[in-house]
């Protein structure tokens, strides 16, 4: 413990050392920046020096090689060389020949003799068969412009830099070489403008590595080769380039370079600048930087033990005042509540440290403060006549809310105690406790209330609560409709009384589901019934669930039911089953009815011993009916059949729509054929009477077919079958009539001619 309380009083010299070290980085990387800044600028300086090199020595190859080509095409014309010496030479070699750093412009013939001088009509005498340049191009190993290696010129003895260009008889034999020459003391001239500083050059080379001119001019060093050479792998890999290279210079020192080849010449241009050159300036700085840094950085550390000694002066003055004040704080601190004393002119003689987490004010912070700036303007406009009526010696205890410094609603009940000395009060003790946990509960148990009656207001379901005994508690408005109860009238009846179910089936009443979830004999009840309106006597389908409310003990307190009308969806569902088996249009049985009947008349024919027969009917010319008057019109007159055939037959008879406008109609416990015959005659006679159409009066005949059992068949598919056969050869037969099945291979027989009407 005694060191930590050692380290943390020293922990500013702990600060200024951190300061110092941060000083101390960052001017070493202000230096790093400043010398990437110095040797960013000198690449781009270097590079653009030799971008400017190349453009002035390429210029000067281009001028030359022009005027080169010119003389080459002027000695391929017999008509220019036969012109007189004075006029050949002046076409031949024109003011272009004029380049900065060229000498003369010699025609040299196969044998290298001189033919043509530039400078004199007479040629100055002279042989360069011995020259690479004239080599290459009598071999015929070399097209186009020459540069050749720098040698003393024969005829001025200084160095030149030979341009050859070849030139050629008319059958294209080699015939001579032109040859120009740059002076090197151009290159020495070029490069001596430039001022690059101690340790640094410029070199001029072939492609090939042979050094063509440098400058500071070394004259040992002209037609030297770095063939071979990593050097100059360097130069030939990139057409312009940027690089340092250790031991370059003369002297071992590393150098910057920057190179570019020139145009489309076999040349390189190189600028090689020396490192300490380049980062001369940036030594000085450096220095100076260094100097300044490391005397901020010793003040701070100085300043820093200072005032550390001040701070553990101070330190001992107060540490017996701290250990006083440090009890009373801690009782303070540990109160739930906001604890503070405000003088008669109400400013803070001292708080506990909940007001820091209230207020974002730490007690010691507020210390002297005036209320008001404690509690803002409107808060303080709030408590100010409290703390008034307590400066006058009256207790006060109020509830009042506030926002604390996170931005939350707090609900809070203050206490102001007057601190009497006789009959002066020279202060006022508060004592503030939070009280927003309890508020908050009550604000939700009331919304939660609110909700919950809100909700069974809104459901479209009716609600019913009873509490242990069974007697109603609640009602909800749909309760309230469907029982014809209302909830005043309700409260405190037995739940048998306003909600009694019956049977859908008997009308008997049945047992209460509530009543059995109160009982506990099943967690959750679920029945359907029938409920009847109080008053109007109107009877609702239901489906009643119930189900029991416990405490957290699990002790039954009462019951909630919810009853769903469900009158719409039993009706619905007692049409779909009607659909199911009915024809939509005719409401006549359909075919699954009809199979269904047929299948039991023919259980009881067979155990009787008696007959029925299955009757096909087909309307004759419906097609044209719902051609001519549309098929709404078809649809009457299909609804209108179907209730002539339903009058035709017995009530123990079956008629259904097949379809479109074909017609079945079951006959079961016939004692004979005759009475299947009369009901075909009833049905024939019922056609006979025009049918009314919208006022429009419309006849119509039909065809029929009939099979017997068992006569005609053991199942009614055969029945059907025989019946439908029957009904075709009536149509076929001139319609109009019945026809009665006479079995397999024989023609069906006509109803009339079979059993005629008596009389």
């Amino acid at each position: 413990m005694h060191f930590s309380r050692q380290f943390f009083s020293h922990r500013l010299i702990w600060l200024a050392l951190l300061v110092s070290l941060g000083i101390g980085l960052l001017f070493a990387r202000t230096i790093w920046t400043m010398r990437e800044d110095s040797w960013d600028y000198a690449s781009r300086t270097n590079a653009n020096l030799a971008s400017t090199l190349e453009r002035s020595i390429g210029g000067t190859l281009r001028s030359l090689d022009e005027s080169l080509k010119g003389v080459v095409a002027g000695l391929e014309r017999p008509e220019v060389m036969a012109l007189p010496a004075n006029i050949r030479n002046g076409v031949l070699f024109d003011n272009s020949l004029q380049v900065p750093g060229s000498g003369s412009v010699l025609v040299v013939d196969d044998r290298g003799d001189v033919v043509l001088d530039s400078s004199t009509l007479k040629p100055r005498q002279a042989n360069f068969a011995d020259r690479d340049y004239f080599l290459v191009f009598a071999k015929g190993s070399h097209q186009g412009l020459h540069v050749g290696r720098p040698v003393p010129s024969r005829l001025t003895g200084l160095y030149i830099l030979p341009v050859t260009r070849a030139y050629h008889r008319a059958d294209g034999s080699f015939a001579g070489v032109v040859v120009g020459a740059i002076r090197l003391s151009y290159f020495d001239g070029l490069f001596g403008s430039l001022d690059l500083g101690t340790g640094s050059r410029v070199d001029l080379y072939r492609t090939d590595g042979l050094l063509i001119s440098r400058f500071p001019p070394h004259q040992a060093d002209v037609n030297t080769s770095i063939a071979g050479t990593a050097a100059l792998a360097r130069l030939q890999a990139d057409a312009v380039g940027i690089d340092a290279v250790d031991a370059a210079g003369a002297d071992g020192t590393r150098q910057l370079q920057a190179w570019e080849h020139v145009g489309a010449y076999p040349l390189i241009v190189n600028v090689a600048q020396s490192s300490d050159t380049v980062l001369a300036k940036w030594h000085r700085s450096a220095w100076v930087l260094g100097v300044f840094s490391v005397l901020l950085m010793a003040g701070c550390v100085g300043l820093a033990m200072l005032f550390v000694r001040e701070l553990l002066r101070r330190q001992a003055v107060s540490a017996e005042l701290r250990l006083a004040e440090r009890d009373r704080q801690t009782i303070l601190d540990n109160l739930p509540s906001l604890v503070s004393y405000w003088d008669a002119d109400l400013n803070n003689r001292f708080a506990n440290s909940a007001y820091d987490t209230w207020f974002g004010v730490p007690a010691e912070q507020l210390r002297g403060r005036h209320c008001r700036e404690l509690l803002g303007p409107s808060l303080y406009a709030m408590c100010e006549p409290f703390l008034r009526s307590a400066l006058r010696g009256e207790r006060q205890l109020f509830e009042c809310t506030m926002v604390d410094k996170a931005g939350v609603l707090r609900h809070a009940i203050v206490s102001y105690v007057p601190d009497v000395d006789g009959h002066v009060v020279r202060g006022v003790f508060s004592q503030t406790t939070d009280i927003t946990d309890r508020k908050r509960m009550e604000e939700q148990l009331f919304e939660e209330k609110e909700r919950i009656r809100l909700t069974l207001q809104s459901i479209g379901d009716a609600v019913i609560c009873t509490d242990a005994q069974g007697s109603i508690t609640y009602l909800n408005p749909v309760a309230e409709r469907l029982t014809g109860w209302q909830a005043f009238d309700a409260a405190g009846s037995q739940v048998d009384a306003v909600v009694c179910l019956h049977d859908p089936a008997t009308g008997m009443p049945m047992p209460s589901p509530l009543r059995q979830a109160i009982q506990g004999v099943v967690q959750e009840v679920s029945v359907r019934g029938v409920v009847h309106h109080r008053t109007s006597g109107q009877r609702f389908d239901v489906q009643e669930t119930a189900s029991p409310i416990t405490d957290r003990h699990g002790a039954v307190t009462g019951a909630v039911a919810v009853l769903r009308d469900v009158t719409e969806a039993v009706a619905m569902q007692a049409r779909m089953a009607h659909l199911a088996q009915y024809d939509a249009l005719t409401d006549l049985p359909n075919r699954l009815l009809l199979q269904d009947r047929a299948q039991l008349a023919i259980a009881h024919a067979r155990r009787d011993g008696r007959s029925l027969a299955v009757m096909y009917i087909d309307l004759d010319g419906f097609k044209g009916v719902n051609d001519r008057l549309g098929h709404d019109m078809g649809d009457r007159l299909l609804v209108q059949f179907a209730q002539r055939l339903k009058g035709a037959v017995r009530e123990s008879d079956t008629v259904c729509r097949q379809g479109g406008d074909e017609f079945v109609v079951l006959l079961p416990g016939l004692e004979d054929l005759e009475g299947a015959c009369s009901v075909a005659r009833k049905i024939l006679a019922t056609a006979a009477t025009p049918f009314d159409l919208a006022g429009e009066p419309l006849s119509i005949g039909l065809s029929g077919g009939i099979a017997v059992f068992p006569a005609h068949g053991n199942t009614f598919e055969e029945l059907t079958q025989h019946a439908d056969a029957a009904m075709y050869t009536a149509k076929r037969s001139g319609r109009l009539q019945f026809m009665l099945y006479a079995g397999p291979g024989a023609e069906p027989r006509v109803i009339k001619q079979l059993l005629p009407e008596p009389g």
